[in-house]
Formats: C-alpha cells, structure tokens, sequence
C-alpha cells in the first residue's frame, strides 16, 4: 500500500496543492496537516474586510469540510510536525507519532518579524493569522489610538482599515519611505498622500528606543525622545520564513527553503512551495528570490502538485503582488528592482503605470494604482509582455492611445 502524499502547512499554499494531486489524478493517500485550528483560509481579506466589516468576521474558508471530504483528502488541524526522518520517508510529531510519505511538501509559511523591544508588551501585537485579527479588530474604535511599526504593505492595508472604523493613526517607519520593498518611489508618494488625506500620520527615518507597557496602553519612546501613547501597537516590520523542520532535516536553506526549478530540495522527494521557499527565477537569470504572494502560493500549491507526480514542470509565472488601501488598487507584475529605465503612461483619472525596462530594453516589470481596478487590465496584458521577455517600443509603451494589446501582438 502506498504511503501517499504528505503536506505540512494548512494555508493557501498547502490547500491548493492537496486539491491539485487529486485534479491530476492522483488517487492515493493525502494528508494535510495545519498548525492553526481552523481550516485553510484565505489570508490577505485579514487586513481589510475582516477590519471593516460591520458584521463580525468569519474566516474565509478555501474549502468546507464537505469539499476534503468529497475529495478524500486528509485535513489534520492543530497540529505541528517536529521532524523528518528521511532514510525511512516519515514525518515525525509530538510523542513519537510518525506518517509516513511517498513524497512530503513543505509549505509552512513565514511568521511576522518580531521586534524585540515589543515582546514582552501586553498591547502589542502582530498581524498573521484569522485570530491575529479578531484581537486588533476589537481594539479598532472611534477615537482609539493604533500605532503600526512598519510602513509595508499590511501594515499600510491595516492603516487604512483602522481609519474607516474611527481609530487615531500613526505609521513609523524606519526607512526614508514606506514600501521600500518593491513599489517604485512615485507610486509609494500617491499612496502615502492618500494616507495622510485620510488623517494618517506617516513618520519615515525614525526608530523606537524602547516600549513601555502601561495599565492600559502602551507608551513607544522614539530615538529622539518624543513619545507615542497608542491603546494598541501592530508590529509589522516584514516577514521571516519558517525553516526550522527543513534545517533539523539538513535540507539546505538561505532566506527560504533552497529549492530548484521545479520546486524540489535537496532531497529529492521533498518539495517546498509558498511563502517559505527560495526558488530562480529563469526570467531574471535565474536570480534566487522568496515571495509572500497570494497568487504565487495559488501558483506554486498547484506546480509542487504537479512535480511530485513527476510532470517536472519548471516555474515560469511572473511575480504579481496586489494592495488595495482605501478606492485605490495597487498592482506589481514582475520585479521592479530589476529595471534601468522607466517609462510612464497615464490612464486618466489619477491612474497611471511604470515600465520598467532593462537596459537591453526587456520589459521587466510594470507598476500601476488607480482608482479601483483601472490599472488591472494593463498589468495583465504588461505582465504576458514580461513573461515574453518582449522589447516594446518606449514611445509605445508611453502613449495611452497605443493599446497594450496590440505591443502584445507585436
């Protein structure tokens, strides 16, 4: 009897590949193992609709139980793995219980970045799982005062949830700018001045000195000296992956879980998919890059399926990463980072997108916000441009009365 497929981590990622096995056919054992006690739910409505929903929020589930079961998979929740033993292809838990594999997927996910003036604060907290964000909903009030380290995407999303409930805010960041991390500096302006028309009070280049808890609040002492009183503080300040059970296992990591092309470690009958994994990206040289994506967990669930049925498909998508904060809709195809050259065009209404060209005149990546989803069909049509390493014309790209469709064409 086989021992069937194994995955552990119950989110996205995890669900989407346990789907995927029996989409191709599979028809062994599948066991899905979650730490949380909730079934695999989806992450990014945690920052927005479960914040401003006037009803009280349920975990948006990525199947119900009737669905693992019609499908004959597995879902074990609550549970943590802590070890693998790989000569005898088991995966070993608390009390010595072990399942064995024929092949194992690791999707464990990323953790928040802990601050460590914060730990021991009783009204500080981050923002990761479903009751992550029951506990900051309850704090987010008229009039109570939310401060957010970190000016990333989270903690910017959660910015502009607490302020349609009422809360007082205030974002610091110890960076020059918010969105360092892969949103060109224009489009970062558009949205930090949309922050502050909506009373956000966006503090760049300062850092806390220490953090002190009162009977109800908590006080943030800056490096300069001044103050913050917050009834609240959300630490998001980036995202580290979870890689402890890959290393006690030898597997090889560096910022993720190393895999190959077609998601695999360095055992071979281990894959690695989602936010926890380090993997090249051919379209940029093969340049070794870890993603906390939506859509690439969606993508890569689906890919670490496919491979450990032996299709060994390579991983070809482009990066895409999305925000939506108040009615503007921020969408990233590709790696901006990448670009020597960047052309914009204008769409009307405030909406606009940057090309990103490389020096050898490669659209490598386009970066677009508007109002809403206006910039969604560009992005799209640029993002199929990218995964062609196309060259389009520049005054093309800049002339909004040139279709993208028709470069695309071309």
């Amino acid at each position: 009897m086989t021992a069937g497929m194994v995955i552990i981590g119950g989110g996205e990622c995890g669900a989407r590949a346990a789907f995927a096995l029996r989409e191709n056919g599979y028809a062994g054992p599948v066991t899905l193992i979650g730490a949380e006690k909730h079934l695999p739910y989806e992450r990014p409505p945690l920052s927005k609709d479960a914040m401003i929903s006037p009803e009280h929020p349920l975990a948006r589930t990525i199947a119900g139980e009737d669905r693992f079961a019609e499908q004959d998979i597995r879902f074990v929740a609550g549970t943590t793995a802590i070890g693998i033993d790989q000569e005898a292809k088991d995966v070993i838990f608390a009390g010595g219980k072990r399942l064995a594999y024929d092949r194992l997927l690791l999707v464990t996910g990323a953790v928040p970045r802990p601050l460590p003036l914060a730990a021991a604060s009783r009204h500080c907290t981050c923002l990761r799982s479903y009751d992550d964000a029951l506990v900051i909903r309850a704090h987010l009030q008229p009039g109570a005062r939310i401060v957010i380290v970190g000016g990333g995407f989270i903690g910017l999303e959660l910015a502009a949830s607490a302020r349609q409930r009422g809360a007082v805010v205030t974002v610091l960041e110890t960076q020059a700018r918010i969105l360092m991390r892969g949103v060109p500096e224009e489009i970062a302006g558009v949205i930090a001045a949309r922050h502050r028309q909506e009373g956000v009070l966006i503090r760049c280049g300062v850092a806390i000195a220490a953090i002190t808890d009162r009977e109800t609040s908590v006080t943030m002492t800056l490096a300069d000296g001044e103050k913050l009183e917050a009834d609240l503080a959300v630490i998001g300040i980036g995202a580290v992956p979870v890689t402890a059970l890959a290393e006690a296992a030898g597997l090889e990591t560096a910022n993720g879980i190393l895999v190959n092309a077609h998601l695999q470690t360095s055992d071979p009958d281990i894959f690695a998919a989602g936010d926890c994994c380090a993997f090249p990206l051919a379209l940029y040289g093969g340049r070794q890059v870890r993603l906390e994506a939506w859509r690439n967990a969606q993508e890569q669930g689906t890919l670490a399926a496919r491979n450990m049925l032996g299709l060994c498909e390579p991983h070809l998508a482009v990066p895409w990463f999305w925000s939506d904060q108040y009615e503007l809709g921020l969408q990233v195809a590709g790696l901006a980072d990448e670009g020597a050259r960047t052309i914009r065009r204008d769409l009307g209404d405030g909406a606009f997108i940057l090309f990103h060209l490389a020096a050898d005149g490669r659209l490598v990546a386009a970066s677009g916000i508007g109002p809403g989803s206006s910039v969604a069909r560009d992005i799209r049509l640029a993002e199929m441009l990218i995964a062609r390493s196309a060259c389009p014309d520049q005054a093309h790209l800049a002339a909004p009365d040139i279709k993208l469709k028709s470069l695309l064409a071309a």
